[in-house]
């Protein structure tokens, strides 16, 4: 039984190497040789949406962007961005080079009119509008800088809330950049991070919620999920609603706690009969929220309404994406790994409208795009890509108006703030307006 145990850890560890790109084992041609069995094995998939539907059905907006019942931050939903940009001027905030930054969906900060970010070393910058420098801080040791530390951002226009994928997590001041307190956790972070009043949540790589203290750093509970045999790269989130908060594990349940105590009030696997292989490679959208449900997709061709009181399924479709849907008045839009657009009805789940926005690219590059972001603005949906491709699609017709070449590689899914359109790529934040 011992040898079956040994045996089981030493094919794990070894299917864990051969998918980390970090890992000397691999060569540049394999990594390459990976990159594309994971495309076709994406692309092949029977049951993704292929074709179009609908496509002379227009989508009709209200002339203006109605204000959210809800806060953006703590629901995940952007709705509709007050942003009709023409995209023409860009300027650059440049910071030395973040090697696996492909791996990652880091997110962009902005104070008042500064923009707040990383580099490959774990510095944090704050840039102001015309892209100088307001302040820059490194409070990691030369052992912590050499393993390229990822950070997370949250802040609430006092303090900037940072936890990173070692296991450091601290407060700073948002004006100065100054330490306020800094602490270790047990275990790496991967997920989003919500303020809420005089505290803060995270969850870790062992699927722990934690919540913290924001006034000393202090934890004053937690509760654990399912520990994955393996870590997964996909960023976890959370929403929180009238004392709940509501967040997803690398092995798809979905947990509903009280935030005052950590009580569990109810948990949902989104996954049957989960194997190993399965587990791994499970990469879920963002959960986004309303008053009454959460809506969330993942790489498996689900996309999921949860009714938040319950903890039951409202309904369930077929869409296959792993990146934030965004909720605009009664339709669902999200975006499939294929690249078709998807306009939902949130309440019955019925797919509405299907248009292809990659149909402008070559079959052999097309298989080589995936989305990695999106938001809606006034006239225009702005989609971006690991290929550095931004799409900007009309919102009415669902078809794309222009491709911008911002840069070969990744860049991150878009942000909007004072009129301004961001991305951040590996070693830059790329500003448009």
């Amino acid at each position: 039984m011992i040898k079956i145990f040994n045996l089981f850890l030493i094919i794990i560890f070894c299917f864990s190497c051969s998918l980390n790109k970090n890992s000397k084992f691999w060569t540049k041609e394999k990594i390459k040789e990976i990159e594309e069995k994971k495309f076709e094995k994406i692309f092949d998939n029977p049951k993704a949406l292929s074709q179009e539907l609908n496509t002379n059905i227009n989508l009709n907006f209200s002339t203006n962007p109605k204000k959210p019942k809800l806060s953006k931050k703590l629901t995940n939903n952007d709705g509709r961005v007050n942003f009709d940009g023409s995209l023409k001027k860009l300027s650059k905030y440049k910071f030395s080079k973040i090697e696996n930054f492909y791996q990652f969906e880091p997110v962009i900060s902005f104070h008042r009119e500064n923009i707040i970010f990383f580099d490959d070393k774990g510095t944090i910058l704050q840039f102001d509008k015309n892209s100088r420098l307001v302040w820059k801080k490194n409070y990691y040791t030369k052992s912590e800088k050499k393993l390229d530390p990822i950070l997370q951002f949250a802040n609430n226009n006092q303090f900037l809330i940072v936890a990173d994928n070692l296991t450091k997590f601290y407060k700073l001041n948002l004006d100065t950049g100054d330490i306020i307190w800094s602490k270790k956790n047990s275990a790496p972070f991967n997920s989003q991070i919500k303020i809420y009043k005089d505290r803060f949540f995270v969850v870790d790589f062992t699927n722990t919620l934690r919540c913290f203290s924001l006034k000393n750093g202090k934890e004053l509970w937690n509760f654990q999920t399912e520990t994955p045999l393996i870590r997964s790269q996909k960023k976890l989130s959370m929403v929180i609603i009238e004392g709940v908060i509501y967040f997803n594990n690398s092995l798809g349940d979905i947990s509903a706690v009280d935030l005052n105590n950590g009580t569990l009030l109810w948990q949902l696997p989104t996954q049957s009969n989960l194997i190993f292989e399965s587990a791994f490679s499970l990469e879920t959208s963002d959960i986004i929220a309303d008053e009454n449900s959460l809506f969330f997709s993942n790489n498996k061709n689900q996309f999921f309404s949860i009714d938040i009181k319950s903890g039951s399924f409202n309904w369930e479709t077929t869409v296959n994406s792993n990146i934030r849907p965004t909720l605009i008045e009664n339709f669902l839009i999200s975006v499939s790994l294929e690249g078709y657009l998807i306009v939902i009805d949130k309440i019955t789940g019925n797919i509405i409208k299907v248009t292809d926005v990659f149909n402008n690219f070559k079959s052999k590059k097309r298989k080589q795009i995936l989305p990695t972001g999106f938001i809606v603005g006034l006239k225009n949906i702005y989609l971006s890509t690991n290929i550095g491709r931004l799409l900007v699609i009309d919102i009415k017709s669902g078809k794309t108006i222009s491709t911008l070449k911002i840069d070969k590689d990744k860049i991150s899914r878009p942000f909007v703030s004072n009129q301004n359109l961001y991305l951040a790529k590996d070693n830059a934040i790329i500003k448009l307006n």
